[in-house]
């Protein structure tokens, strides 16, 4: 039996067209949320996107307010948040919104680089600065951010990628220590390989001189990106993007605090690298306290 959180959340969710934001937006429009569903062009290209998590909300408890929204956008986040918020203070903030070009490193111009950071960093620090001010106002509100396993290692291929995971990390987990008290927390969520169409739409390098310069190596994208696929084809429960959905409507729903890092799917280490670091990172930020935040 499937239980109605006893008073409506309002979440919003970023790139919730597609994969796991929407999964995300649809399971929690199931349980009776708030849902502001965030997206490009919603009367356009995504209109089916849009339609079906309408005719969700409309069978459902759950309430459904799209927002036109570009994370690479500073006017297109502020003006969502401030829709968002007119109706009330805001639980919480997915920032689902990625990108994932896959190819040999050296082969990525700078504007594609440049465009990538848009989306999956300064993206995520956008939204974060339009939201925070309210949610420290009101004293309580999560920022959940998905990151990947990408976001611990350094995969051939993934290069830029993976870098834009890790200063997302790093930015994300430096704003949860900082928000230490304010009753707001920014976690982030670490999927490994998942069914979404993130490999199909993963962008190639553009410049394939470069490219074609590392021979057979560069054939190397596509075959990590084949094997991906391959294991999808199986059908998997492991590789179930729905577990990611479940796994982010878990935490907004936890008590407080909750884990700074969330591993779901195959491991590949990540966790591994998560429980040696923490002590570490912990450990110098309680002697860091000690100065910046005195007794």
């Amino acid at each position: 039996m499937t239980s109605q959180v006893s008073s409506p959340k309002t979440v919003l969710i970023t790139g919730a067209s597609r994969g796991i934001g929407l999964l995300t937006a649809k399971s929690l429009l199931a349980e009776g949320y708030h849902v502001f569903a965030g997206m490009r062009a919603p009367d356009t290209r995504n209109r089916k996107a849009a339609s079906e998590l309408q005719e969700l909300a409309n069978t459902n408890r759950g309430k459904l307010t799209i927002l036109d929204l570009d994370v690479a956008s500073d006017e297109s986040v502020e003006r969502a948040v401030a829709t968002a918020l007119a109706y009330g203070p805001l639980d919480a903030l997915v920032n689902n919104a990625g990108v994932m070009p896959v190819g040999i490193t050296e082969a990525f111009t700078m504007t594609q680089i440049k465009d990538l950071f848009e989306v999956n960093v300064y993206g995520v620090a956008r939204t974060a600065r339009a939201v925070l001010p309210a949610m420290r106002q009101n004293g309580s509100g999560i920022i959940i951010n998905l990151s990947s396993a990408a976001g611990r290692l350094s995969l051939p291929f993934f290069g830029i990628y993976c870098s834009s995971k890790w200063a997302m990390e790093s930015y994300v987990e430096t704003l949860n220590i900082e928000l230490e008290g304010s009753g707001v927390e920014a976690v982030i969520v670490q999927p490994s390989a998942h069914r979404t169409d993130l490999v199909a739409t993963s962008p190639a390098p553009n410049d394939t001189d470069r490219a074609t310069a590392y021979g057979t190596m560069s054939e190397g994208g596509d075959r990590m990106l084949g094997m991906f696929q391959s294991a999808f084809d199986q059908n998997a429960e492991i590789n179930d993007a729905q577990n990611v959905a479940d796994a982010i409507k878990h935490l907004i729903e936890q008590d407080g605090p909750r884990p700074v890092r969330t591993v779901v799917g195959e491991d590949m280490g990540v966790d591994g690298i998560n429980q040696a670091v923490a002590p570490f990172q912990n450990g110098l930020i309680d002697q860091l306290k000690t100065v910046y935040a005195p007794a």
